[in-house]
């Protein structure tokens, strides 16, 4: 994790995105961060897209798009344009692959998963450190780096499958967060070079996120702030592909009572659950109004809440949800 000092950010239209994945039942954690992600844009006169992730078709749960529809729908949440889905979006990730491969910023790398996490726990000269995004992954020591000629060659050789990673030179990234201020991180130090697709070919979180992006015009993400280690690397293959940074935003995450951040199996603190037992929209809306230093008065609408809303009050702590 890199290092952070905390700022002011001025306001300015905007065109922003939600990116729900379909794996299972939003709960109030996501709530909070659309909510806010709706706000920020609308509350300026922008835009916001609506984008599923669902690349990895393992996690993705049948249903689980419309139910994630459904909860948008109930607090209030509206779009622009057509929803648009990351699997009928393969061919934009190969023609990024290929600019990195032809320009020299890929290696193949037939590392298991034990071998990583042998090499994770092997000593290093610094411990990778944590911040409020949580534990890093471990830091890659570069096995692969240099050993084969091409992905073809290194599944040949080893027998296994290929994921393609992202070589990291040593130096400092920086950028400015709204929330956090301003971040500096050493890829190379604390991840060193990350993986872009699978063994099996298909396009990685951190590759996919940058081509949507930069290709739906998104020019602000307001996310969970578990992300925002994963945002120097972002940049990296930005800057590699040529695409711009839009500006970031990393909101504090929404915990239980045992001070673990909400997940999807924290069923009774789904939206599904929630609506169930008697919530209105408005209520959740006032809570996460008022997680943010609004006077969490009840309102009928998201709409009626973009005139107060100001991110840039927003505290930097976790939030305890409001039910166990």
């Amino acid at each position: 994790m890199g290092r952070i000092s905390r700022i002011a950010t001025a306001t300015s239209p905007v065109r922003g995105r939600l990116a729900p994945s379909p794996s299972g039942d939003l709960h109030l954690g996501h709530a909070r961060s659309f909510l806010l992600a709706w706000w920020q844009a609308r509350s300026q006169g922008g835009e916001i897209i609506l984008r599923m992730e669902d690349l990895d078709a393992d996690r993705c749960v049948e249903g689980a798009e419309q139910s994630v529809l459904e909860d948008l729908h109930w607090l209030g949440i509206d779009w622009d344009g057509e929803i648009v889905r990351q699997s009928d979006r393969l061919q934009l990730y190969e023609d990024a692959l290929t600019k990195l491969w032809s320009d020299g910023h890929l290696y193949p790398c037939t590392c298991t998963r034990k071998e990583l996490a042998e090499a994770a726990s092997a000593p290093h000269p610094t411990e990778t450190p944590q911040g409020p995004g949580g534990a890093e992954p471990g830091l890659y020591p570069g096995t692969c780096r240099g050993r084969f000629d091409s992905r073809e060659a290194a599944m040949e050789a080893t027998g296994r499958g290929a994921a393609w990673r992202m070589k990291i030179p040593p130096g400092e990234c920086s950028f400015r967060d709204g929330i956090w201020g301003d971040y500096v991180e050493d890829v190379s130090a604390t991840v060193g070079d990350f993986p872009v697709t699978t063994k099996d070919g298909r396009a990685a979180y951190q590759l996919a996120v940058v081509v949507d992006d930069a290709d739906q015009g998104v020019d602000h993400v307001l996310r969970g702030d578990d992300l925002l280690s994963s945002t120097a690397r972002q940049i990296h293959l930005q800057r590699a592909l040529g695409l711009p940074s839009p500006a970031w935003y990393h909101v504090p995450l929404v915990i239980d009572g045992t001070g673990q951040r909400l997940a999807k199996r924290h069923d009774s603190l789904s939206l599904r659950r929630l609506r169930e037992g008697g919530w209105k929209a408005s209520e959740v809306l006032s809570w996460v109004a008022s997680s943010v230093g609004l006077d969490g008065v009840s309102r009928a609408t998201a709409s009626d809440w973009l005139e107060d809303f100001r991110l840039e009050s927003l505290p930097q702590g976790a939030v305890i949800g409001p039910v166990s």
